[in-house]
């Protein structure tokens, strides 16, 4: 069903485009079907296939490389929950912080559990897979827009401080928040961007692309690691016997691409744009387009 050439490509796009603004659903989709990886193609679009149970594993393991990234800001969130709970009320940057991703949570965790499933069957195809991608490319390309248009240059920041916290929880409210969480819902359609649409979103709410990334990638953690968890079963079903030593391959590759891949944009925010991914989701969706039209691959 898969090997684990192929279970390490995938954990690899996995990890990548989880993080970056650029799709790891689409990727995979995208990826399989050029690689006439069939077998693939198909399982990523039913729920009873060897698929499901790698998904499981990948989540969970770019859950983790983000958490141990963020380790001290979650030790601080983590404790400001419990503090917050026994004040009753959020009175720090980090008790407010808290409850700010609990709220941006809330939309696309109830949808997800909803609908997942059945926006995963419908698009999880190349064609739509391409299309997604490419309006992806148009998302990032409206928040620079944005950004120009209302702050022509980030802030200069102490590196040597963990500003987040605090500029996150001034800038936002929690109508925001929601605001946030609800643009999530689109990242189910394989080609939208999780990290993507949240980004662009945190930009409309005052954020800067530094926090705005940060604020993404904090949101994240939960949403991917209670929806690895909730379907862990899955892994240990029937569907998987066999071959779950390469799915662990890809997911460690997944864990591991995950970390140095938000090492990295953690700096490059600090002063760039999406100008580059937003180029490149245009791009290869135009490029995957070409292919399938022309015979190359088909659709």
């Amino acid at each position: 069903m898969i090997n684990y050439l192929q279970a390490i490509i995938l954990g690899l796009l996995q990890g990548v485009t989880e993080i970056f603004p650029i799709s790891s659903l689409g990727h995979s989709v995208i990826f399989s079907w050029l690689f006439g990886w069939t077998n693939i193609v198909n399982s990523q679009s039913s729920s009873q296939s060897f698929f499901v149970g790698f998904l499981v594993l990948l989540h969970i393991a770019t859950a983790l490389g983000l958490f141990i990234f963020y380790r001290k800001t979650w030790i601080r969130i983590i404790k400001a929950f419990f503090s917050s709970l026994k004040k009753r009320k959020a009175e720090t940057s980090s008790e407010k912080l808290v409850w700010l991703l609990i709220v941006a949570t809330i939309p696309a965790g109830i949808v997800g559990l909803a609908f997942e499933k059945i926006l995963r069957s419908q698009f999880a195809h190349p064609l739509a897979a391409i299309i997604f991608l490419f309006i992806n490319g148009c998302i990032l390309i409206i928040g620079d827009r944005y950004m120009k248009a209302h702050r022509l240059r980030q802030p200069k920041r102490d590196y040597l401080m963990d500003t987040t916290t605090k500029h996150t929880a001034t800038k936002m409210t929690f109508k925001r928040a929601v605001l946030i969480g609800t643009a999530q819902i689109f990242a189910l359609i394989p080609g939208i961007s999780r990290s993507g649409v949240t980004m662009v979103g945190g930009l409309y709410t005052g954020l800067d692309y530094e926090d705005a990334a940060r604020f993404s990638f904090l949101l994240a953690t939960p949403i991917i690691l209670a929806a690895g968890i909730l379907e862990l079963p899955k892994f240990f079903g029937s569907n998987t016997a066999g071959f779950r030593g390469e799915l662990l391959a890809g997911a460690l590759v997944a864990g591991l691409s995950a970390y140095f891949s938000v090492k990295f944009l953690d700096k490059y925010f600090r002063d760039k744009t999406f100008k580059p991914f937003a180029t490149y989701c245009i791009a290869i969706s135009i490029i995957m387009l070409l292919i399938g039209i022309t015979g190359i691959r088909h659709f």
